[in-house]
């Protein structure tokens, strides 16, 4: 199953590379209000974790330069993610104390939040 896993990952990160969904844009001043909000924000992930390559490309269209932090790799985030978020599950937005899981409800959160 863990071979499975890995190759389906390796192919959905892959594809997502070669598929990148454009930019959103938003004028200068109103970008810059985004870029100042979203500095409370991080994205507990996996690079290859399919739910977290949805995020991420949203996060592209929207034009969200969301700080990502590969909790598969560090072990800091990792348990941050366990003893602050509650639960070991990726992907999850922190934003400040609330910590948000589930893929659909971060992009619709996302979407409402900051709309192009």
């Amino acid at each position: 199953m863990k071979v499975l896993r890995y190759i389906i990952g390796r192919f959905l990160h892959i594809l997502n590379l070669l598929t990148q969904p454009s930019i959103g844009q938003r004028s200068d001043e109103s970008q810059r209000a985004v870029e100042e909000e979203l500095k409370n924000y991080s994205l507990y992930q996996f690079n290859r974790c399919p739910f977290c390559i949805k995020v991420r490309r949203a996060m592209r269209k929207l034009n969200l330069p969301i700080e990502l932090r590969n909790a598969n790799t560090n072990e800091d985030f990792k348990s941050d993610l366990l003893a602050k978020g509650g639960s070991p599950k990726v992907p999850c937005l922190r934003i400040g104390d609330k910590w948000m899981y589930e893929s659909d409800e971060i992009i619709k959160y996302l979407e409402k939040s900051f709309p192009l």
